[in-house]
């Protein structure tokens, strides 16, 4: 198994040893290694000239495959590439680079320990969070998906999202590592992806779960044939629909369906072969080289099957924030948590009950809205729910379900109500119920829960019962 000291030593390897080989593929333009490893130089060249500090912007460019050379480039030179999110207004963009500043600093040697990248994450201080990452704490990511995964972790990849999302970037970056070469999409199109499959261009797929229902869907829509030559996909970035495997085992009947769960801060944490009778906590065993302690809030362990904080550590962690740092990150030592609830089983596997932030006080009761989530979506008219608190005078917080109807379905509350008391305690049992046909994400792909509670409370809030405009969205059922 190859290894290298940073993120970016493969590119000299690979056009020394393969040159020709893809490295990198957006449908309109191909580089091979050689190339790639040139417009890199030369970019990196041009950095080095300018004289930046240990964080260097990246460029927004119209294409990914640009994107990606001015990447590898910043963190050739030994600087951090500072990847801002393309939705982001100029005016936040102008106050993070002004919070950060030091752009005279002195630039670390590149290195194992050196940072290549600081990446964005939300914030509960107005600026997003500015996580910094080393080398070292990726080359082990690689080092342990090939481990964990085996061979058909080196096939040439497809990754159709964005590279300001980091699970696109280390997908990309991963093909570059192995030598199996990425295809890049600059705009996420379903059809494309199963047109690169259907071919036999790529041998994994990386996506996040939306991406994956629409593939199914145009899929279904062309009635092509079953595509045999993916053997790998990686499914992060948010929840899978379990109850959606066997649609995808169809569609790909040759692939491995792979759920994992980690967080910005702590890279891969756990990972389970999806199926559609798992438990709908679990989210796996933890990778080899991490290490999970659940405890309590005063510290003490927590034994199997208690809920509690999930600490982890491996080599794999962060390397701390560079901007806006809300005190939310607990630390012990080499131990973090980012306050993510679950417990472990019998047999060592984490179930993941909730985000701590988000959990609902209700009836006296501890109540996590992953988990009501996990059950309505498992009902035949749901496509997207998000579960949240409302005030109510007598509960402290009466809970409610935003729901998202499928194509052709039709969403009765006091059969969504049902479902769920068949499968919940009753204070878990969704009190209200609305439904919302565009359904809001943030920019890495997940539901935009913080978006829909606002709607929520602009509507719940009106005067006349109707809302406000920015609820005009939701709609009683």
């Amino acid at each position: 198994m190859q290894s290298f000291p940073t993120v970016t030593a493969p590119l000299a390897h690979w056009a020394a040893v393969r040159g020709a080989a893809m490295a990198v593929d957006d449908g309109a333009r191909r580089l091979g290694f050689a190339e790639l490893a040139e417009a890199v130089r030369r970019r990196a060249a041009e950095i080095e000239a300018q004289g930046h500090g240990p964080v260097h912007w990246l460029r927004d460019a119209e294409f990914q495959i640009d994107r990606l050379v001015d990447f590898c480039a910043i963190a050739a030179t030994g600087r951090a590439a500072a990847v801002s999110d393309p939705s982001w207004p100029p005016r936040l963009r102008a106050r993070v680079e002004e919070a950060l500043g030091g752009s005279r600093r002195p630039v670390p040697p590149l290195g194992p320990e050196s940072p290549f990248y600081l990446g964005f994450t939300s914030g509960s201080t107005g600026l997003p969070k500015g996580f910094r990452r080393d080398h070292r704490s990726w080359t082990e990511s690689f080092r342990i998906c090939r481990e964990q995964f085996g061979h058909d972790a080196d096939a040439t990849i497809l990754a159709p999202g964005r590279l300001s999302h980091s699970l696109f970037l280390f997908a990309m970056l991963l093909g570059l590592w192995t030598g199996g070469g990425v295809h890049v999409q600059d705009r996420f199109s379903a059809p494309r992806c199963l047109d690169l499959l259907e071919a036999g261009a790529a041998g994994c797929l990386v996506a996040v779960p939306s991406q994956l229902m629409l593939m199914l869907e145009a899929a279904e829509r062309r009635g092509g044939a079953p595509i045999l030559g993916v053997r790998l996909i990686l499914i992060s970035g948010a929840r899978w629909m379990r109850q959606e495997t066997p649609r995808l085992a169809a569609l790909f009947p040759n692939a491995r369906v792979v759920e994992f769960y980690g967080a910005s801060e702590t890279s891969f944490i756990a990972w389970t072969d999806s199926a559609p009778d798992l438990p709908g906590t679990l989210v796996g065993r933890p990778f080899d080289n991490v290490e999970l302690s659940i405890r309590r809030a005063d510290g003490t362990p927590c034994p199997a099957g208690e809920a509690g904080l999930i600490f982890v550590r491996s080599p794999m962690l962060f390397d701390g924030y560079a901007l806006g740092d809300d005190g939310s990150l607990l630390r012990d030592g080499d131990w973090i948590s980012v306050r993510d609830m679950g417990f472990l089983d019998g047999a060592g596997r984490l179930h993941l009950v909730g985000r701590e932030k988000r959990m609902i006080v209700t009836q006296g009761q501890n109540l996590f809205p992953e988990e009501v989530e996990g059950v309505l979506a498992t009902h035949p008219a749901v496509a997207e729910v998000s579960v949240l608190g409302t005030p109510d005078p007598l509960r402290g917080l009466k809970v409610a379900a935003v729901v998202q109807a499928r194509p052709g379905e039709a969403l009765d509350h006091k059969a969504l109500a049902a479902f769920c008391r068949e499968r919940l305690q009753a204070f878990k049992v969704p009190r209200l119920f609305f439904a919302r046909e565009d359904w809001p994400r943030t920019a890495g792909g997940k539901t935009d829960h913080a978006r829909i509670a606002a709607e929520l409370a602009a509507l719940l809030g009106g005067a006349d019962g109707k809302g406000d405009g920015e609820a005009a969205c939701l709609r009683r059922i």
